[in-house]
Parts: structure tokens; sequence; C-alpha cells
């Protein structure tokens, strides 16, 4: 099959599944480079083009430096040249408010470097903490960056609404990574109106919530929150904040029941549905080999009949939350969410708040 392709921008066109990164940078198991390397090669075979990552994920800029040299050396520098990779620039939140221009551009340099380009394709800006002052100017630098010639494209992750439209006054913002799934719709209603009139396109993270998204989950007992994969944690969260175990169960009956009809999975549902949003560009899928390419491309290939979104939607319709705007919870340092996040992982933070020490109240 062929990968339906996004236009972002002029020239920078990407598929419209991504494949995101953040599984093999740690906290998630072992992680066997040789073999994430070749599999990246798969993907690119198979139409899957784009390549999410961040300089926080570490040894991931790497590895996708490695994957372009091989993809050069088995498949050529035309094939190589339709590859796009999106990273994110996160400065520490300990650096926040002595955070220079020098500073910016060494971390673009130092991402430039592990990746083996002289130009990033897309830099997707997070900040933080809001009640630091600088994300303006930090935003500022990264435009002079680009016109520099270093950077191609400037994006935003995890942030809300006013603060997107404060920096598209900056300069030009091609896209907003947000967390987006059955379970989260917080990146709907206002911010993605906003997004539409600026320009902005959306690509959705957490699609399959970690994995709870599939078919692994179906009519399991609730396990709590002692996980020792961060992932599993984050998102058992997010099912928390949506209405608890329960409904999350009634979700995954409803989406087996569609999945049926289709011959399907959970997951190649949950993805389908999620891609099918007007909000949404691309979805970010994140793994750490391609063992999961067959049902990926099957999402790209169905369609969902109106009595398949009608079944998921009237689960989804009872849900509670998560509730306030993009990345809200997750920016309360003091809450269940925010406790569980690495902040300064640039100078090697490896604090974790402990599974079970996670409470769903």
């Amino acid at each position: 099959m062929t990968v339906p392709m996004v236009e972002v921008r002029p020239g920078h066109s990407i598929s419209k599944v991504i494949r995101g990164g953040w599984q093999l940078s740690g906290d998630h198991g072992r992680v066997d480079a040789v073999r994430a390397v070749s599999d990246m090669v798969l993907l690119a075979d198979a139409g899957i083009n784009t390549f999410d990552c961040a300089d926080i994920y570490t040894g991931v800029e790497e590895m996708l430096g490695r994957f372009r040299t091989e993809l050069a050396r088995t498949r050529g520098q035309d094939r190589l040249n339709r590859v796009r990779i999106h990273t994110k620039f996160v400065p520490d939140r300990d650096s926040l408010a002595v955070l220079s221009p020098a500073r910016v551009e060494a971390g673009i340099d130092r991402s430039l470097a592990r990746m083996r380009l002289e130009r990033l394709d897309l830099v997707q800006f997070h900040w933080w903490d809001y009640g630091v002052p600088g994300h303006v100017e930090a935003v500022e630098q990264l435009d002079a960056l680009r016109r520099k010639g270093k950077i191609n494209l400037i994006g935003v992750t995890n942030f809300d609404a006013p603060h997107l439209a404060e920096i598209c006054n900056v300069t030009d913002i091609a896209s907003a990574q947000v967390q987006c799934s059955l379970l989260d719709r917080r990146a709907s209603g206002d911010f993605a109106a906003l997004a539409r009139e600026r320009g902005v396109h959306l690509f959705a993270y957490g699609v399959l919530a970690g994995g709870f998204l599939t078919d692994a989950w179906l009519s399991r007992p609730d396990p709590g929150f002692d996980f020792g994969n961060r992932s599993l944690v984050k998102y058992r969260l997010i099912i928390e904040e949506f209405g608890g175990w329960t409904l999350f169960q009634e979700l995954l009956a409803a989406l087996r029941a569609v999945a049926d009809r289709h011959g399907a999975e959970i997951s190649t549902i949950a993805l389908k549905a999620t891609l099918d949003s007007p909000n949404i560009a691309a979805a970010i899928v994140g793994a750490r080999y391609a063992d999961r390419l067959p049902q990926v491309l099957h999402a790209l290939e169905l369609e969902l009949a109106d009595e398949d979104r009608a079944a998921i939607e009237a689960v989804r319709n009872r849900a509670e939350g998560p509730a306030g705007p993009v990345y809200g919870l997750e920016r309360d340092i003091s809450g269940r969410h925010g406790r569980i996040m690495k902040y300064n992982l640039n100078r090697g933070d490896n604090r974790m708040a402990s599974a079970s020490r996670v409470e769903a109240t």
C-alpha cells in the first residue's frame, strides 16, 4: 500500500504515521540498537518516512544518525532525501531562567552532530514552566537559527492554546505535538480551532496510551499503578482521569466489537479512530522495533463505518476527563502526573517517582 502523506509546509511532506522514538530511550526495557536501526530501514521501505525523537531521549538522536547512514548505504541518497526527522529542543527545567542564545544554539548544534545533519528538519520546542519568563525569547533564538540555516521548520510540543497563540506571533509555527487518543481529547475544541486558524498541524502522541489500547489489556483486572515502565505509569493515570478501569474496559470491549467487524486488532481501530479526527494531521506510533508494522499499515487501509464510530463514542461520551488545557495536568509538578516526570534529562536526571508511590487520588 501507499502510505498517505501530509504537506506540513512546501518541501516538507511527512507520512500520516510517524515513528515515535521515546520507547528507544530507556525506561522501557533493553533496546537492541542494531535491530532498532535495521527496523527503521524496514519502516522507511514501507513508506513511513518520518521519525520523531528529542534531545532528551537518551541515545535516540545518535541512533537516528546511524539509521541515516545505513539507509543511504543500502537504499541510496535519493531514498534518504525523502526521510524527515523531527526532534525536540527541551531545555532542562532548572536551566530555564538562565537559558541564553548561546545555550540554545549549543543544544541545536548537539542535535545536528548526533544525527549527522547540516540542518534539522523540524525542531519542536518545549517549555516546562510558564511562570519562568523566556519562552518567547527562546523561540526568537530558534527563529534566528532557522534564518542561519540550522533549522528548517519550528514546532512546539505540549503548549496550551494561549501560549501557542503568543509564539505564533513571533514566527511561523508549523506544528504542535499533543497528547491525543480515544482517552484524551484535551487538544480538541478551542485548541484545535486555534491551530487551524494559525496553520499549525497537530501531531498526536499517546494514540495507543502506551500500549493500553490493545488486545493485551482486554478483560484484565486493574493492575493498579505498580509498573517499572514509566510510559505505563503515565497512561494508567490517564485511564484514571478518563473514568477508571471499569469504563476503560468498556471502551476496550467496544473497540473489540468494531475490530471483529473489520478483522483487525484493537490497536488498529484505536489508531484509525484518532487518524480520522479532522484535528489531527499525523499520529506518532512509538515502538522499539517494527513488529507491529502490519497492524499500523492496516489502520491506514480500513474504513470505519458510522456504526463503528457511534459504538466508540457511546463509551467516550461517558468519560469524566482528562479535563483542562493541553498538558495542564502534567505541568503541575506537585500533582500525580507531574511527580513521575523527569525534568532535567539533558544533565542526566534519573529521578523517577516509583510506581508504588503513585496514587489514584
